[in-house]
């Protein structure tokens, strides 16, 4: 009789301890409990100690906290029929914890497949050059058509970016050489516009010499000294005798 007293109480005892675990649920800061009772929402609860009724409530656990998602590369065809493979990231999470639930059946799974068709959708509608130089337009356009598209969830979409632009082989050669001829262009423009300017110097300094004679006799003994330091052999110059003008008047006198 005692021995079956004290087996049904350890056993109710065990039941009872059993049944407050299950009953008893902790919610981090950052997490949110959607109680489902007898399968419609009673709450969404958390964070911190909640109470639920077992086998009589069901609780789904949201994240709360900001989502990185990676998208896989995708296969595109630009408006100018390039077929390229784009890749970006986006950065999202759950404001409410209740539609994230109710309205979509995988809010990653759903999340995760809208961005990789958006990004199919948006790279197809630009040319080539306008995908390698306007990312940022890019995003701004992936996180806006992303961002109304999961309002209904309850999913904020913050931030999207494009992380890699993969083209093929002979399109990479093609830019290549494009660059390098853009490359030698520029210097060519730049060497010519430095002849410009020595020529316009070298013209304004023979203006110069035209109206002061002696600075043209100064510039010529100036070359003669020039000469003379760099090579050692003995170079023969005749000297306009305008040199001399001023030493044969004072002879003179």
């Amino acid at each position: 009789m005692f021995g079956t007293l004290s087996t049904t109480g350890i056993f109710i005892i065990v039941a009872s301890i059993l049944f407050l675990a299950s009953a008893i649920k902790i919610m981090n800061e950052y997490e949110r409990a959607v109680v489902f009772r007898l399968g419609r929402i009673r709450d969404v609860k958390g964070p911190g100690l909640i109470i639920i009724i077992p086998l009589i409530d069901r609780v789904v656990k949201i994240d709360m906290r900001t989502i990185t998602m990676d998208v896989p590369p995708q296969d595109v065809i630009t408006k100018d029929n390039v077929s390229i493979k784009v890749s970006a990231v986006v950065y999202f999470r759950v404001m409410d914890a209740n539609s994230a639930v109710t309205n979509v059946e995988n809010y990653l799974f759903a999340t995760s497949q809208l961005a990789q068709t958006t990004l199919r959708s948006v790279c197809g509608q630009m040319e080539l050059d306008e995908i390698l130089s306007e990312r940022e337009k890019i995003n701004m356009r992936l996180q806006e058509i992303l961002d109304r598209s999961t309002e209904p969830w309850g999913i904020k979409v913050s931030l999207v970016e494009v992380k890699h632009i993969d083209l093929p082989e002979e399109m990479k050669r093609s830019m290549a050489k494009q660059a390098e001829a853009e490359r030698e262009r520029r210097a060519k423009v730049i060497n010519a516009e430095g002849e410009y300017q020595a020529a316009q110097k070298l013209i304004e300094a023979a203006q110069l010499m035209e109206t002061q004679p002696m600075s043209l006799q100064l510039r010529y003994l100036q070359t003669l000294n020039q000469i003379a330091s760099e090579n050692n052999s003995t170079t023969i110059f005749p000297i306009p005798i305008d040199l001399f003008k001023p030493f044969l008047k004072l002879t003179d006198k």
